[in-house]
């Protein structure tokens, strides 16, 4: 198939395989969940950084016009309200939790890190990023590990979110050394940390640094029980206008370059998005090994 314009994204052979292979491998998900995951992987978001999910099931139902693949069946409207994708929420705060919770690090170890497998913990996940997080959130689609952070006295203190990788990612994949083959192949070999976010009024030097410790720590095999595969690599885009990336260098984390703040579909070569500063972890020594297997 030669590369065609579609909701104003240039889609190749390599993009179309990428969704062929998603509908193969999760026939559960219903096209809501398939729109959503794709905007994650191609980082597809409005100005607002919200994401593009009606452009997405738009430019798949083109695809299946075209008969270059088969969606799965479209769900049946209910009765009830959001049926699929509930709305998140406002929590209501408790005094303790509008509470500055401030000192050294050592006043509030140990941390626990809760991982947010029950139905009432990720909804809390999502409340607390929908309304704390400056880009907000819409749910986790697809594969993702949740987790919510807690201090020595039960209190609430971070959230992370690590889900699927970017598609393609220039300094990344120089990083790697991988082929465009070995990159389909092993992708799901790559974490990204889509969120982390220090609720507003926790002020611990070192904390940021200290979480991202804890969770890369365990990351891999959190991944291993959910999904039966491991990651072998974490990444993270920070936009360079907001933050310096602090907590990351002192985790131990790689910066390796800046993206090109422009959307795939931007042949103008205007920018579109923020810059982004491009972080990595690796979870092994052979992370290369791994992810470059024929």
């Amino acid at each position: 198939m030669d590369t065609i314009c579609l909701q104003g994204r240039t889609v190749s052979s390599d993009d179309l395989g990428v969704v062929r292979a998603l509908i193969a491998q999760h026939p559960d998900w219903h096209r809501t969940a398939l729109s959503l995951h794709l905007c994650e992987l191609w980082d597809w978001r409005n100005e607002a950084g919200r994401l593009k999910d009606m452009a997405a099931r738009t430019l798949l139902l083109k695809l299946q016009a075209r008969g270059l693949l088969q969606l799965p069946p479209a769900q049946r409207r209910t009765r009830r309200p959001c049926a699929q994708a509930p709305a998140l929420v406002q929590p209501e705060l408790r005094p303790e939790w509008s509470t500055p919770i401030e000192g050294c690090l050592e006043s509030v170890r140990p941390l626990r890190l809760e991982l947010a497998q029950s139905l009432p913990l990720r909804r809390r996940v999502g409340q607390l990023l929908a309304q704390y997080h400056y880009r907000g959130f819409n749910g986790a689609v697809g594969e993702n590990v949740q987790y919510l952070a807690k201090d020595n006295r039960g209190r609430e203190v971070a959230v992370m979110v690590f889900g699927a990788a970017a598609w393609k990612v220039a300094v990344r994949d120089q990083f790697i050394g991988w082929s465009a083959a070995q990159r389909q192949a092993h992708l799901g070999g790559i974490a990204n940390q889509q969120r982390f976010l220090l609720l507003p009024w926790v002020r611990v030097p070192h904390l940021a640094s200290h979480l991202l410790a804890l969770a890369t720590r365990r990351l891999p095999t959190d991944w291993q029980a959910r999904y039966s595969h491991r990651v072998w690599l974490v990444e993270t885009f920070v936009e360079a206008h907001r933050f310096a990336g602090t907590a990351y260098k002192a985790a131990g984390w790689i910066p390796l370059g800046q993206t090109t703040g422009r959307t795939r579909q931007d042949r103008q070569r205007t920018l579109q998005t923020p810059r982004k500063t491009v972080w990595v972890y690796p979870l092994d020594p052979a992370f290369r090994q791994h992810l470059r297997t024929p």
